[in-house]
């Protein structure tokens, strides 16, 4: 199995064939155009040039035969003129042509140009000085045909250096043109090799990079939307296998977990039948208590009592203190009863939520104990209560519960109890304080079980179900109810909290 490659490694190796190409594309390209550049300059810089110088040093050397030839006719000092500027413009031309001929690709030229030289300097030692100093002395001159014969060698020479460096020209144009064709099928040929190499780095990625990665993330998907049994594994490069086992990993972990979650959604929908069965036989007990054990328990209590008034006073003391524990132990078994049936109706048999002030539930509580605290001296302060979204009912218990509570316990003094609410975010925080015995911290959660008591039925009458009641139906209506710590002046104070329902709610005057 060949060795799996890394993406740096993938990258790597693209980026380095790309690098490549490209340098090798770029020394070709600049070695091409170099090139290219002696080529022109050899032709702009040298060939032509010396076209140019040549041209001259054949026009100078014209003027030199002709002046002299002129002078041996005519024997006027004026013909002499053309010779002896001819001399210099052919100094200087052949300066220029020894200069341009110093090329490697010049060297014909440079023996055109020896050739040339050597002529012309035969032809005026044997001819051109001659005929010009015997004309001076009014000698004869040489004959005009030995002139004519050296100057035909001149004009030799200049023909074939004007023809060689045709030829020259034309071999350098030549060359010139198929510089610039290389260079041009150089550049079409490395873009097209780099279209190319581009091409082929594309689907290696594509294959060893996109497609792995596409794979993973269907299988990936379709974990996500719920398939967990489907094994997700991924090819290529190492990084994308070793994400693959990573994702398989925490697809293993979900599945088992998903098996987990199922097993406890079966045991919790087993609670729930069983938790409903027992509301069922909650519901069957609370029937039969308000039905079939209140009937004897009304006859017990109503003929004990009967057997109190009629025969009290006809019996012992004994017997009359124990007819009057049958009497005591009926009624609270009554009260027991009735109780326990509204603790279990919190919930299920309650009316529907509406917008309620509980400034009025206050003030109907307030009535209900009319008697209690009218003998008490109570006093009740509850100011800037707000509306709610509950059950006006069971808010009332709530707050008879607590009022009542507050002047059951209380002190030495007339009891006084304020109410107060503020808002909290999406909750009223309502508090309920009094200025009684208080409650020790260590009670604050046993207080509010069912039928717990802190002090016995002689001190303090009742069932013991009242704070249990507050807290079930609060918690009904999704808050939440407490004991606050004991402040230093004693007394207890009670806090439960309310949705608002309406998050723009403001409390009343």
């Amino acid at each position: 199995m060949t060795r799996r490659l890394t993406l740096t490694q993938v990258f790597g190796l693209i980026v380095g064939l790309l690098l490549l190409v490209g340098v090798a594309g770029l020394v070709a390209g600049l070695l091409a155009l170099a090139r290219l550049g002696d080529r022109r300059d050899l032709l702009a810089d040298r060939i032509d040039p010396a076209q140019v110088a040549a041209l001259r040093l054949s026009s100078a050397l014209l003027n030199e035969e002709t002046g002299v030839r002129g002078y041996v006719l005519g024997g006027d000092d004026a013909f002499l003129a053309p010779y002896r500027s001819g001399r210099e413009e052919e100094a200087a031309a052949v300066r220029q042509l020894e200069a341009f001929a110093r090329h490697d690709a010049l060297s014909d030229v440079r023996a055109d140009l020896a050739m040339i030289v050597a002529d012309a300097e035969t032809w005026r030692g044997q001819y051109a000085e001659p005929a010009i100093a015997a004309v001076g002395a009014d000698a004869d001159p040489p004959p005009a045909t030995a002139g004519r014969d050296r100057f035909q060698d001149v004009r030799g020479a200049l023909g074939r250096l004007q023809q060689d460096l045709a030829g020259i020209r034309a071999d350098a144009r030549e060359a010139l043109d198929a510089t610039a064709r290389f260079v041009v099928v150089l550049v079409g040929g490395g873009g097209l090799l780099l279209v190319a190499v581009i091409a082929v780095a594309a689907l290696t990625l594509r294959r060893v990079v996109l497609l792995p990665l596409a794979r993973l993330g269907t299988e990936v998907r379709a974990v996500a939307h719920g398939d967990f049994e489907r094994p997700v594994g991924a090819a290529g490069p190492r990084e994308i296998a070793a994400l693959g086992e990573d994702v398989e990993a925490m697809r293993g972990r979900i599945v088992a977990e998903v098996a987990a979650l199922r097993d406890a959604e079966r045991a919790l929908l087993e609670q729930a039948r069983e938790l409903q069965r027992s509301n069922e036989e909650l519901e069957q007990f609370a029937y039969v208590a308000s039905h079939d054990l209140q009937e004897p328990l009304r006859k017990v209590a109503s003929f004990t009592q009967m057997l109190e008034r009629r025969y009290k006073g006809q019996l012992d003391e004994r017997a009359d203190r124990y007819i009057a524990f049958a009497v005591d132990g009926a009624k609270r078994m009554q009260e027991l009863i009735n109780d326990l049936l509204e603790f279990s109706r919190v919930g299920r048999m309650t009316a529907p939520h509406e917008r309620v002030d509980t400034a009025a539930l206050v003030d109907e509580a307030k009535r209900r104990l009319a008697t209690a605290i009218a003998e008490t001296d109570a006093v009740v302060v509850a100011d800037g209560l707000p509306a709610v979204t509950g059950d006006a009912g069971l808010l009332t218990a709530v707050f008879q519960n607590l009022i009542s509570n507050a002047i059951k316990f209380r002190g030495d003094k007339p009891p006084r109890i304020t109410i107060a609410a503020e808002r909290e975010g999406r909750f009223w925080r309502f508090s309920v304080t009094d200025c009684g015995i208080g409650i020790e911290d260590e009670y604050a959660e046993r207080i509010f079980v069912i039928f717990q008591r802190l002090h016995s039925r002689d001190a303090f009458e009742g069932t013991g179900i009242g704070l249990a009641m507050c807290r079930k139906i609060i918690e009904y209506h999704g808050g939440n109810i407490w004991l606050s710590p004991a402040a230093a002046d004693r007394g207890a104070q009670f806090t439960f909290t309310l949705p608002a329902g309406d998050p723009e709610e403001n409390p009343g005057p």
